[in-house]
């Protein structure tokens, strides 16, 4: 039988066993139902033999055919460039791999029915969709390229294989080379390839800001807020009245500060400190952005559905309107602001011995940026000093308390990963003209110290109290992973120690001292934080691993993060006595829904970060190309090695390349080696590398390894 007859047949055949209203039956009652005639019964048996091969239906003891048990999923499809995919199934720990031939013209998104065809012992379950139950793209952002009398486009996102077909009369006009949207018409059924229409054009591809933008469409990132709800924020007030500060403590006479970067604009932390006796009186307080934010208004809605806002580049998507968020909501300097505080007393032990959570009026005394604080407590500035004289007592209280908080949650095991993240600096045009590491200091660990203490009394306060409320959670990292980061940093002459197929945060914890100061930290610090799984949001508090604690929530940014937001609304109702029990059931129904939603809002913001920070990274080495670096070796695969820069830019060195001899992937320890020479290429090794090539379509660069190796 001809393979797409087959193909058809099947997809009828498959269809048929799979209807609500089908009741098993033999081949031959089949074959009467569907109409087959008799000279082609025998291509109803091949069609049902194939079905039953792929695992797609089972073959009763009584001869006759149902839909396969047990080996059937529904999960999301994540495709990949080259044709291969994985479906992710909602609670299952492994991902199951479809390979190119059993996609079923699945793309990129959609929630699929898939069987498992094959489990092999102690690697990847493979699989064959059998059905795609929906799509989960409408729209996809590429590079159109015009044909005579069509055109296409070659989708950005690498994880859709196929180019997408655009009839002339719906390309909008486009020209080669130009970024667009394109709503999708057709997904590509029976073989052929998906189909679509212009419906926005970006900007040329040599346009400034059509890069970042194209990556902004692509993620769906809503950048406008509506007519509706602008018309809502010129509603609020400008100013807190007398009536808006009443019944709320008043801490406009204690000293306290903000302590941001230089380029921040939505301050929504400060701090205050004072003695009692040798406790220390430690306030923190948060913008009350719920009290201009009310809850179901349409400036809520949008908070809600953007979840987060998105820090790029180039340029910050916010997820309140920036007259709000700059403005009221904004703890300036010498302005009367509403706050939501939690004010803690700490033992000289770093422990919480007492704390009020309450509605307050604050003024700022100033407003401190890092690099200033740093100057105070770390390089003892003599200008600095005297500028802000009269605050630096607090401000070295300060420094102790944090060591202080520090110190205590390090010894329960908590995990500190202090390398550096990415400063990239752009010219006017947009081009990456400076990478740079950004490099935390004692001010940034100050107010991360000071957040962190204020977060855990919160969420311990509110799970004590059972009051329904969203918790940051961090879950055990996977055995698996952490044998494999167990041999990987096995290469460097450390160990873990695992107790019961689980890892204590402590042992990760005593790791990252003993690398502290090395050549390895940064590397071996990345492989840490990659064996381990990703924090959420839940509504049930089952503790934070990384931070090796019970007890932990979002509740010092809610200008920023729309969890932190809802929580503001749970603690003022119950500090005014309105969390009964109709509102208690209010927030049992709606919280699992915003702490899922938030947590795919966060994925999406970091994937969309993570993007633009790889282009500008290509798009920098684009200029390098032909100059020699020194870089640390920070993976080792059967394809290559990458190397990682001092300025975190990282590359492949192919396999192919590597010509002074043969070298072939020693799986058990990551290493490559060479047949003829033994040569070894491994994890943290220094390299001399030249930038060969790079690509900015899959943002990806090609390095070559010039001369010898540092083996330290």
């Amino acid at each position: 039988m001809e393979e797409k007859v087959l193909e058809k047949k099947k997809k009828i055949v498959y269809d048929f066993i799979c209807d609500d209203l089908y009741v098993p039956m033999k081949a031959k009652e089949m074959a009467m139902v569907l109409q087959v005639r008799k000279d082609q019964r025998q291509d109803l048996h091949q069609v049902l033999d194939e079905l039953v091969t792929e695992g797609k239906i089972e073959l009763t003891p009584k001869g006759k055919y149902v839909k396969a048990s047990g080996r059937f999923f529904t999960g999301v499809y994540t495709g990949n460039s080259r044709g291969f995919g994985f479906v992710t199934v909602e609670g299952e720990d492994e991902d199951i791999f479809i390979s190119g031939e059993n996609t079923n013209g699945a793309m990129h998104m959609d929630t699929v029915e898939v069987a498992i065809t094959d489990i092999n012992s102690g690697k990847r379950r493979e699989g064959t969709i059998v059905k795609v139950i929906s799509h989960g793209l409408s729209q996809i952002v590429g590079t159109y390229q015009a044909s005579r009398t069509y055109g296409f486009v070659v989708p950005d996102n690498q994880k859709l294989s196929s180019d997408i077909f655009i009839p002339q009369e719906r390309s909008m006009g486009a020209v080669t080379g130009h970024k667009v949207v394109v709503e999708l018409t057709s997904y590509g059924e029976n073989g052929k390839k998906p189909e679509g229409k212009v419906v926005e054009i970006i900007g040329h591809i040599n346009d400034p800001g059509t890069d970042i933008m194209s990556i902004v469409r692509g993620y769906d990132l809503p950048v406008e807020f509506s007519p509706k709800i602008m018309k809502q924020v010129e509603n609020v007030a400008h100013e807190v009245s007398d009536a808006d500060m009443a019944g709320r403590m008043d801490l406009r006479n204690w000293q306290m500060v903000t302590i941001d970067g230089e380029d921040s604009k939505d301050l929504d932390d400060a701090v205050s400190l004072t003695m009692e006796g040798d406790n220390y009186i430690l306030g923190v307080h948060i913008a009350d952005v719920a009290n201009y934010v009310q809850e179901h208004s349409a400036l809520d809605v949008e908070a809600l559905n953007r979840g987060t806002s998105v820090y790029l580049v180039d340029r910050v998507i916010p997820m309140l309107p920036h007259k709000l968020s700059n403005g009221i909501c904004s703890l300036n300097a010498g302005e009367n602001r509403l706050a939501l505080s939690c004010i803690m007393t700490i033992n000289p032990k770093g422990k919480v011995i007492d704390h009020k959570i309450a509605e307050t009026v604050v003024r700022i005394d100033e407003r401190m940026t890092y690099s200033s604080v740093k100057k105070i407590l770390e390089d003892h500035d003599e200008v600095e000093c005297a500028r802000y004289a009269h605050l630096v007592p607090m401000f070295e209280q300060m420094g102790e308390l944090a060591a202080l908080l520090r110190s205590k949650r390090m010894k329960r095991g908590s995990i500190d990963f202090d390398f550096p993240e990415t400063k990239i600096l752009l010219n006017e045009k947009g081009e990456p003209i400076e990478i740079k590491p950004y490099e935390r200091n004692t001010a940034t660990r100050l107010i991360e110290d000071f957040m962190l203490i204020a977060n855990e009394t919160v969420a311990q306060d509110f799970f004590w109290q059972e009051i329904p409320f969203v918790y940051r959670t961090h879950e055990t990292p996977d055995e698996e992973k952490i044998r494999k980061l167990a041999t990987l940093i096995g290469n460097f002459g450390y160990n873990l120690h695992v107790a019961n197929e689980e890892v204590h945060p402590k042992e990760l914890q005593k790791l990252l001292g003993k690398i502290e100061g090395t050549d390895e930290e940064a590397l071996i610090s990345r492989l840490t934080l990659r064996s381990m799984k990703q924090a959420k949001y839940t509504t049930d508090n089952t503790g934070h691993f990384g931070l090796a604690t019970s007890y932990y929530c979002h509740f010092t940014s809610p200008i920023r993060r729309y969890p932190d937001l809802q929580i503001h609304r749970i603690i003022k109702e119950t500090l005014r006595g309105r969390m009964n029990q109709k509102r208690r059931e209010h927030y049992e129904k709606i919280l699992p829904e915003v702490a899922k939603h938030s947590s795919e809002m966060e994925r999406r913001a970091d994937e969309a970060e993570r993007e633009t920070d790889k282009l500008k990274k290509v798009q920098y080495m684009e200029k390098h190309l032909g100059e020699v670096f020194e870089g640390v070796i920070s993976s080792v695969t059967g394809w290559g090695l990458y190397v990682e820069l001092p300025n975190t830019i990282e590359g492949l060195v192919h396999v192919t390349s590597l010509d002074d001899d043969y070298y072939y992937y020693q799986e058990d320890t990551y290493e490559l080696i060479g047949e003829v020479t033994n040569k070894h290429y491994k994890l943290g090794q220094r390299v001399m590398v030249e930038a060969v090539s790079v690509d900015t379509l899959v943002r990806t660069i090609d390095f070559r390894i010039i001369g010898g190796s540092d083996d330290r």
